[in-house]
């Protein structure tokens, strides 16, 4: 009896670590997903080092009549160019919108087909989200050269980084994120994004949707405010040609 209760023991006591060790792996697997700033393969980029006061303004999602004209005509105001990470579906949906985009000389970045986050997903369909959105931009805009790719929601873990790498192209995250958090009114966005941008900044912005007016509404603040304090806005690709 002694001898079956110190084995119960010790199988208990296993099986507890075990379950831990599981526990723990799982949690640092899922913040590596999340993660601005790190990933397995690859290389990601957040941000750059630079010395130039310059930031690259980005915009997630759509295009979607609700906000695409809005955007560029203020961006046409102000002379400033941006990079939008357009949605596949989205494109197919809306393609005059993806032209008109490329038209007014911004640049234009690959957000996978459907939206789905990527991670616990195939290599195949990893290849088939990048894939599908890469030929749909190239044919929608003329557009030729690498296209640079953003996860939706910034979920990444093995098979979108590992293709990624393979495939010589970046994942490109960002530092400052104002309005993916809550429903910010338009004058919170402007605040946390003119006091949280840096030299090298990449500013992560969703303006496209019907519900995302407010940051509609903060884009020409946020323009004005960064140019007064000294800013240049600039493409991603371009502030990536920029690092020290």
């Amino acid at each position: 009896m002694i001898l079956r209760s110190r084995r119960a023991r010790k199988w208990t006591i296993v099986v507890a670590s075990a379950l831990v060790l599981v526990v723990a792996a799982a949690v640092t697997l899922f913040e590596v997903s999340k993660s601005r700033t790190f990933q397995f393969f690859g290389t990601l980029v957040n941000r750059v080092e630079t010395d130039q006061k310059i930031v690259a303004l980005t915009f997630d999602d759509g295009p979607d009549p609700a906000g695409t004209h809005a955007i560029l005509d203020t961006l046409r105001e102000r002379e400033v160019p941006a990079t939008f990470f357009l949605i596949g579906r989205d494109i197919a949906a809306h393609p005059e919108l993806a032209r008109d985009i490329a038209e007014a000389g911004h640049e234009i970045g690959n957000h996978s087909f459907s939206h789905e986050r990527m991670i616990g997903v195939t290599p195949a369909w990893v290849a088939d989200e990048v894939e599908a959105t890469d030929a749909l931009i190239r044919v929608t805009t003329g557009r030729t050269g690498e296209i640079l790719f953003r996860p939706p929601n910034g979920k990444k873990l093995f098979a979108l980084p590992r293709y990624l790498a393979e495939h010589h192209r970046s994942t490109i995250t960002w530092d400052v994120e104002p309005d993916s958090e809550g429903t910010p009114d338009a004058a919170a966005i402007t605040t946390a994004t003119v006091n949280q941008v840096r030299p090298g900044s990449i500013v992560l912005l969703h303006a496209m949707y019907g519900s995302r007016e407010p940051t509609r509404q903060a884009l020409g603040p946020i323009l004005d405010q960064l140019t007064q304090r000294g800013y240049r806005f600039v493409t991603v690709s371009r502030l990536l040609a920029a690092r020290r």
